[in-house]
């Protein structure tokens, strides 16, 4: 989840950071430092490593989490303009095909921490091809840094709440509620067919917005399960990467974010009031 934010100065644990409304200041490579959406629950990548455990968790195919790990440290020191990081950047490209959703995830933030890397635009633009929407989105959140508003598609989708929808025909066993918080990954149903059982997972973080089905249902294969709205996080660094690459066929998916309702912070909705604002006036500053 990247646009006009702040990084913090670590990464804890799985929490919304807090950030005041702002408006995106000069630079644009500051507008875009701060990590991804989302990480496996509970992880904490707060311990230290050292340049040379950066580079063996780095090619640790048996522990993705050290792969991550590595990558978060190494955006990091990146953010902090360090030389001595940058003959890993080889391994960022690399990085960049895991079989493994989350290491793309983070990768795809972390080439957006230096514009000057080699490579790293072509790359980021290969990602906005990605099977992951997720990894779609924090590629198109990291090439605004470098100018590129070739992920403006991806960007609006992030706004957008997810579909979940039976990829075969079976009895639902479990359901989630409507108005549970989800994270991307958690399970919101269960189909039974003969004796094979399949989980129906959310692809973001988020709350269950609607679910379609109850239990003891038959259902056929693309059946609509349930839709997920996506989390504040989200939500906010779309918001704000709109506010410099957004243009006016995007408003009627930032409207809704505007509106004086429970579900919707303060935050999110002053900040949808000002990406709007600057996409009119940007807008209007173009026409002859």
């Amino acid at each position: 989840m990247v646009i006009c934010q702040r990084l913090p100065r670590k990464i804890h644990r799985e929490r919304p950071l807090r950030r005041r409304i702002t408006k995106c200041p000069r630079g644009i490579a500051r507008c875009f430092s701060s990590p991804p959406f989302l990480f496996w629950w509970n992880t904490w990548f707060g311990r230290q490593l050292s340049d040379k455990q950066i580079g063996e968790f780095l090619n640790d195919e048996k522990h993705p989490r050290h792969i991550q790990h590595a990558l978060v440290q190494l955006g990091e020191h990146m953010v902090r303009h360090d030389p001595g990081v940058k003959p890993l950047y080889p391994e960022l490209i690399r990085l960049a095909w895991h079989p493994v959703e989350e290491v793309r995830n983070t990768d795809a933030w972390v080439m957006g921490q230096d514009t000057s890397g080699t490579g790293f635009h072509e790359a980021l633009l290969k990602m906005l091809e990605d099977s992951s929407p997720m990894v779609r989105g924090n590629a198109a959140l990291s090439l605004v840094r470098f100018g590129d508003s070739s992920g403006r598609a991806q960007i609006v989708a992030l706004l957008q709440s997810a579909r979940i929808i039976a990829s075969r025909s079976g009895r639902v066993t479990d359901v989630d509620q409507a108005g549970t918080p989800i994270h991307q990954g958690g399970l919101v149903a269960k189909l039974q067919d003969g004796r094979q059982t399949t989980e129906l997972r959310s692809p973001i973080s988020g709350r269950i917005r609607t679910i379609s089905v109850a239990p003891g249902t038959h259902i056929a294969a693309g059946t609509e399960i349930a839709t997920v709205d996506p989390g504040d996080g989200q939500v906010w660094e779309a918001l704000r990467a709109l506010y410099l690459i957004g243009q006016t066929g995007d408003l009627p998916a930032i409207g809704p974010y505007q509106r004086e309702l429970p579900e919707i912070s303060d935050r999110i909705r002053q900040q949808a009031l000002l990406t709007e604002k600057s996409i009119r006036d940007r807008a209007a500053a173009q026409q002859p």
